[in-house]
């Protein structure tokens, strides 16, 4: 494994995953079903769902700061502990206050969670293996969340008293991998060689500062879809089961060129990978803009996944490199908020797109952002 302390760093992933798998199945899921029930509106769903990420998305560079000062360990406990409080009040106080504080408190600790873990796999990462063990973190997280969504939502229309004991034993066990890690700790900048508390803050912080134009557009591109997917699927005619091999044939590609390209990324430089990443995704997007989308779904998706396989490792790696040691959880935090941000804007323009120009706007769009992006990276380069 590229990790040095395995064991930790698996139980951190660990409960990154079972702590999606929760958020996405009770606040996408779970609660917008059991709603009605529970004397709680529309809107009420939609208050409790948007503190939560808003707490999340605006605390992450702050809150990685606290961590470095009282331990990572404690803030993911905490944060554990409030997602499980939440959980067990939602049938016994479905008090609407009450509840939007608790998810906003949620989301403030819970926005330790996914910066502390990139930082913890990178800092036990093996020397020259950093890229990989990036990698791997950050792909973990997409089977709960998709299982949060679509498989907590399946199991509601099928059996839905199953649904609150299998978000419980989730949260429960998140509980657990909580506590076993509650004494972990990543070094402050004093407890850093001299070297790199003299460097000055702008020279530290600089070179962050100049990832995040990228890391709001490249966020910003694939969020394009969020909201003209299924207007999408219906104007093709195509139902979502028929997605499931093109999709699966993608996600395949894509595992196997991300571990190829994080080799390449740690061997020689992230950008070997990075460059034609951005530039597949640039021609996946192209692509599916052209006309007979349905007959280039098997196209589409191999490019995808070929372009993200390598955009995934070389933009981990990039921060890798890049991120000031001294500062590492503080500066996941950072990008990861502008991240969020360019994530929230992709909607609004996808759907303002698709109102202008149709499927071609929407993905030529996407297309345009990508090769900005790379065209950001050489101009930075040199």
């Amino acid at each position: 494994m590229p990790w040095s302390q395995p064991a930790l760093v698996v139980r951190c992933i660990l409960l990154l995953m079972c702590s999606e798998f929760v958020r996405t199945g009770l606040l996408v899921s779970y609660l917008p079903l059991v709603a009605p029930h529970l004397g709680l509106s529309v809107a009420a769903v939609g208050l409790l769902f948007s503190l939560h990420y808003l707490a999340d998305a605006v605390a992450k560079g702050p809150v990685g700061v606290l961590t470095e000062r009282y331990g990572l360990g404690r803030v993911l406990l905490l944060g554990a502990v409030l997602g499980t409080a939440m959980l067990w009040l939602l049938h016994r106080s479905p008090s609407v206050p009450l509840l939007a504080l608790l998810s906003t408190c949620w989301g403030l600790c819970y926005a330790a969670l996914w910066p502390g873990v990139m930082a913890a796999a990178q800092h036990f990462a093996r020397p020259g293996m950093t890229a990989r063990a990036l990698a791997i973190t950050s792909v973990c997280s997409v089977p709960p969340i998709v299982l949060g969504l679509v498989g907590v939502g399946q199991l509601m229309q099928r059996a839905a008293p199953l649904g609150l004991p299998v978000l419980l034993t989730a949260q429960l066990a998140a509980l657990i991998l909580g506590a076993s890690v509650v004494r972990l700790k990543l070094p402050r900048s004093e407890q850093l060689a001299p070297a790199a508390q003299r460097r000055p803050f702008r020279e530290r912080w600089g070179r962050v500062a100049g990832l995040l134009p990228a890391a709001l557009a490249q966020t910003a591109a694939p969020a394009l879809l969020a909201t003209v997917f299924y207007p999408l699927l219906a104007r093709l005619n195509v139902h979502l089961s028929q997605l499931a091999l093109p999709v699966a044939l993608g996600v395949l590609v894509g595992l196997v060129t991300l571990w190829t390209a994080s080799r390449l990324a740690d061997r020689t430089h992230p950008r070997a990978a990075l460059t034609p990443g951005l530039l597949l995704l640039a021609l996946t997007f192209f692509v599916a803009g052209l006309p007979d989308l349905k007959g280039h779904l098997p196209l589409v998706t191999v490019l995808g996944g070929l372009g993200y396989g390598f955009f995934i490792a070389g933009w981990n790696g990039l921060i890798g490199r890049t991120l000031p040691a001294e500062y590492r959880a503080a500066a996941w935090g950072t990008v990861m908020a502008v991240e969020s941000l360019g994530t929230a804007l992709g909607p609004l323009l996808g759907a303002f797109m698709w109102n202008l120009w149709g499927q071609p706007g929407v993905f030529w769009t996407g297309t345009g952002i990508f090769l900005l992006v790379q065209g950001y990276y050489w101009s930075v380069q040199k």
